[in-house]
């Protein structure tokens, strides 16, 4: 049956204002080096792993470039959280074909989480392909490039318990020199049932938090101002040094990297709504410099699905935590999410649930999707993928619809506010605009005047669309 895979809609205008995905790698110098050309799909975790993978790679003797015809290997970093996703790449595949036919000699790579499900099967049915590389086999890629030069195939699908490449130094593509991503843990434990990320990225392991506060410090002084911890559950960061019994939780790391600088924003992404502590809560209320903004994925509106999902909370424990963020951070606080639309026996009932909890928490914006089949989860073995897709459709627009009007609403409220922007660049609708996001991550977009990126202003928000606020900068 034919599904519909993803949408993906409210989006900040950061994600318009960032152009059109994938992300592909920069031009550097490269006299006498072979030449590197990366395209990353889905999270920011991929685009994360690519800098890494750059790094890898440039000391390796390679350079990178922004053109896939002056490459002589070509990655494609993929995700595998839905079908449409793992299309996507299959269809650049097809397009890639014609170079590959015009230059035999060109090597092309699968990475990412879509390598690591498929595996040695990607190199049959994909034939194009010659290198596949799990997320956790990136120190390898050298060696596994070789092999491909000698005419074989070469993968590796390893998952680690300790890999988090944490002594690496990420090369920042596609960088705007303001934000940088900055990866504090690897894998994920929740198990949830609709989710092939235990699979793809393998068990929770944290990072040295003495590397990421480094890492943020050699940030901010190459002149970055915003640094994005990431996880997939970074509320569940935890590291304990040998031979100790102390743990650094995710509150303190937090608190270790607003320390860095008072100019150093610090915003971070995933939160499992079970996981993110009151300890967390009151480390961003303490810090002007931790945004006041949290990405809640829900999922569903209701119990019962809730637990069909393993998400290890229902409704009320879910509704519960809102109000908590509100008390401790303020109702201005921004709050996201994510909402599945018409997982597996989903009631008519149980989806006015998923709109209801929606109006409760009023969400500033959301990622929504139909629900979609993985291959190999506990749903695709445990539950009959039973509701129509016209149903899945129409219930996905009802939660779109919902979300912009709770989007514009949210925004409203800022018109006569001044907000505090960090400039992440020039808009692209108008190069006499400037665009940068406020402390609940929402874009701001206003007249250029004399300031430039990199800059902190106070910009009095005029007016609003679901997505973006709109206004002109005013003194402090």
């Amino acid at each position: 049956m034919e599904r519909i895979t993803e949408t993906l809609t409210i989006l900040t205008e950061a994600d318009k204002e960032a152009g059109d995905l994938p992300k592909v790698s920069e031009d550097e110098l490269a006299v006498g080096k072979k030449r590197l050309y990366i395209e990353s799909y889905g999270c920011q975790m991929n685009y994360s792993d690519s800098e890494i993978v750059a790094a890898v790679m440039r000391n390796a003797g390679f350079a990178t470039t922004s053109t896939a015809e002056e490459a002589d290997v070509i990655f494609l970093n993929t995700c595998a959280i839905r079908d449409n996703a793992e299309q996507k790449v299959r269809n650049r595949l097809k397009q890639l074909n014609g170079l590959k036919k015009r230059r035999p000699e060109l090597l092309v790579g699968m990475l990412g989480c879509m390598a690591e499900r498929l595996k040695a099967k990607l190199l049959e049915e994909e034939k194009i392909v010659d290198i596949v590389a799990g997320p956790d086999a990136y120190r390898d890629i050298p060696k596994l490039v070789e092999e491909a030069e000698s005419g074989q195939k070469a993968v590796n699908v390893f998952l680690s318990r300790e890999e988090t490449y944490a002594d690496i130094s990420p090369i920042r593509l596609n960088s705007n020199g303001v934000t940088a991503f900055i990866s504090i843990m690897r894998g994920c434990d929740n198990m949830c049932s609709f989710c092939v990320v235990p699979y793809t990225r393998g068990r929770e392991r944290s990072r040295d938090p003495h590397s990421i506060v480094r890492e943020a410090r050699d940030l901010f002084e190459a002149g970055y101002r915003e640094v994005t911890l990431l996880g997939q559950n970074v509320d569940s960061y935890k590291w304990t040094p040998e031979g100790s019994t102390e743990t650094v939780t995710f509150a303190q790391l937090l608190e270790s990297v607003a320390r860095v600088s008072p100019d150093l924003r610090i915003r971070f992404s995933t939160s499992h709504p079970k996981d993110i502590t009151d300890e967390v809560l009151y480390t961003m209320a303490k810090f002007d410099n931790i945004c006041k903004y949290i990405h809640l994925p829900a999922q569903s509106g209701n119990s019962r699905i809730l637990k069909l999902m393993n998400r290890t909370y229902d409704r009320e424990w879910y509704l519960r935590k809102i109000d908590r963020i509100r008390a401790v951070l303020g109702d201005d606080c921004g709050i996201s999410h994510d909402m599945i639309a018409g997982f597996c026996s989903e009631t008519e009932e149980e989806h006015q649930d998923t709109l209801s909890l929606m109006e409760y928490a009023r969400y500033d914006y959301g990622y929504m999707f139909a629900y979609s089949e993985r291959p190999g989860t506990p749903a695709a073995k445990k539950y009959a993928d039973d509701i129509p897709y016209d149903v899945k459709l129409r219930r996905l627009n009802e939660i779109i619809a919902l979300q912009q009007r709770l989007s514009l609403e949210r925004n409203r409220r800022h018109i006569g506010k001044v907000h505090r922007v960090l400039i992440e660049g020039t808009s692209k609708r108008s190069e006499d605009f400037l665009c940068g996001r406020n402390d609940q991550n929402k874009m701001v977009v206003f007249p250029k005047g004399r300031y430039a990126k990199g800059d902190y202003v106070n910009v009095l928000v005029t007016d609003c669309t679901a997505a973006t606020l709109l206004g002109e900068t005013v003194e402090s």
